[in-house]
């Protein structure tokens, strides 16, 4: 129990750190993309009201919004797929999908530090972030095709 009481902690401190309340409906949605990285609004909205049934889908995407807007939750959105959610923020990682099933997973920057952002011309940006996606299949689909 301790356990999640620390972690009920740390999202309440993330939480104030960006001037934004604490309540219920934040605190779960903040636990739903911790423990279920890359899930679209649909399955925020599922996890969510698994265990708190009264928080309307209007009220997650409310809080969804929010979490975005004070850069505690980042929104990727692959060409082709629908929009996910992340709570891994602060630094420049990218993706990898899945093109079979829509898996996603987290990829760092292959050399050094965020190297990305240096861009061959930037063209007088200031350049603050890339996305860079990685198209493939993944191990399950795979093997899934291989003995098919």
């Amino acid at each position: 129990m301790a356990i999640v009481g620390a972690v009920t902690s740390d999202f309440e401190a993330q939480l104030r750190a960006v001037s934004l309340r604490v309540t219920r409906p934040r605190l779960a949605v903040l636990a739903a993309l911790r423990d279920h990285p890359h899930i679209d609004t649909d399955t925020v909205i599922k996890l969510v009201r698994a265990d708190h049934p009264t928080v309307s889908h209007q009220a997650i995407y409310d809080v969804l919004r929010a979490l975005r807007d004070a850069g505690l939750v980042r929104r990727i959105q692959p060409a082709g797929a629908t929009a996910r959610y992340e709570s891994r923020v602060g630094d420049n990682h990218h993706h990898v999908v899945c093109r079979s099933c829509g898996a996603v997973a987290d990829v760092d920057c292959p050399v050094g530090h965020a190297p990305c952002l240096t861009a061959s011309d930037d063209h007088g940006f200031v350049v603050d972030e890339a996305e860079v996606v990685y198209w493939g299949t993944c191990p399950d689909c795979a093997t899934g095709r291989t003995t098919q």
